[in-house]
């Protein structure tokens, strides 16, 4: 697509990396500045009107918000309103697939400081996008190049 990306892996803290890596699971009080840091490299590039993907686990409905609307997702407890992202519009693609062909792609990665004993948190933390959230569920049983392909037509 010639689309800036960013792995918001690379953006995580040394000591959230610390905590994976010694196979403890993130939770909110880590991810919140890491998010908030990824909000503010979305909404760059918003502003800039360059598009950019970011593969970021945002496992959660208030991880999602804060990659939309910042801090404010944080500060506000009142729930999301249809059409409230509109001042910066992400897609959202949902990657799923059964928990053992995600362990078998992770346990094939090399280098990377969550070992794959972290899925089973990542999945017991995960809720799956849902409405009014702009979001497509893309199955991860399907080839490298069909997956590419729906998300294609889903942004386009």
């Amino acid at each position: 697509l010639g689309w800036k990306f960013y792995d918001a892996d690379d953006y995580h803290s040394p000591e959230n990396k610390k905590k994976m890596a010694e196979g403890i699971p993130l939770n909110d009080e880590d991810r919140i500045p890491w998010l908030c840091a990824l909000h503010d490299i979305l909404r760059r590039e918003d502003l800039s009107r360059q598009h950019a993907i970011l593969a970021c686990s945002a496992l959660k409905k208030m991880y999602r918000r804060l990659l939309v609307t910042g801090a404010s997702a944080v500060e506000s407890n009142q729930p999301e309103q249809p059409g409230e992202n509109a001042a910066m519009k992400i897609l959202f693609v949902h990657l799923d697939g059964p928990i053992d062909i995600i362990a078998g792609r992770l346990e094939k990665r090399r280098g990377h400081f969550m070992p794959p004993e972290l899925l089973k948190s990542q999945f017991d933390t995960l809720e799956p996008p849902s409405a009014p959230e702009n979001f497509i569920t893309v199955n991860l049983e399907k080839s490298l190049p069909e997956i590419v392909l729906e998300i294609e037509h889903a942004i386009f």
